[in-house]
């Protein structure tokens, strides 16, 4: 009996280390508003890997989440998932409805529309990025001063992994 007891006290124990080993690495997170549509809906059920900024910086294309300078109701910084379009030291141009990268058009197969909204000229500084919704005209971004240019601080880790629904599982691109 005391055998029996101790194998569940193992088997408990392991099961706890194992848990806060992964949420130490990963984090589940599930995707309110429409603002990544076609690419992320409302609901979705996401993995965020929450080590891979420590060691390499965001890439165009990554799709963030970050902690921004607003409050949800609990008085935390609200958390945002956008995807990263601007890198240190770019100069980004939005004009006439389209997204330059250091004056080339920045070529974008996963937007909801063709059109992005904005008169935008800056050049982003160093350990920051300019993040944009996929879905242009119902995102709150860095177009916006609320949200403003991410500090590589205020990141908690890229989308790397739907898990629900079931029909979408897999890798996020």
């Amino acid at each position: 009996m005391i055998r029996e007891i101790i194998e569940w006290i193992k088997t408990i124990v392991v099961s706890i280390l194992i848990a806060l080993l992964i949420t130490t690495f990963v984090k589940p997170t599930m995707v309110q508003g429409q603002s990544m549509e076609p690419t992320l809906w409302e609901n979705d059920l996401l993995i965020i890997n929450q080590l891979l900024y420590n060691r390499d910086e965001p890439g165009r294309g990554d799709i963030v989440v970050f902690e921004s300078n607003q409050l949800d109701e609990d008085g935390k910084p609200k958390l945002f998932i956008k995807r990263v379009i601007g890198l240190p030291e770019e100069e980004i141009t939005i004009s006439d409805g389209k997204v330059y990268i250091n004056n080339d058009i920045l070529s974008e197969d996963y937007l909801a529309e063709e059109y992005t909204h904005g008169d935008i000229k800056e050049i982003i500084p160093e350990n920051k990025i300019f993040v944009i919704g996929d879905n242009r005209s119902s995102s709150l971004d860095s177009r916006s001063p609320e949200i403003g240019i991410i500090d590589f601080e205020d990141i908690v880790g890229q989308a790397v992994m739907r898990l629900y629904p079931f029909e979408g599982l897999g890798k996020i691109e």
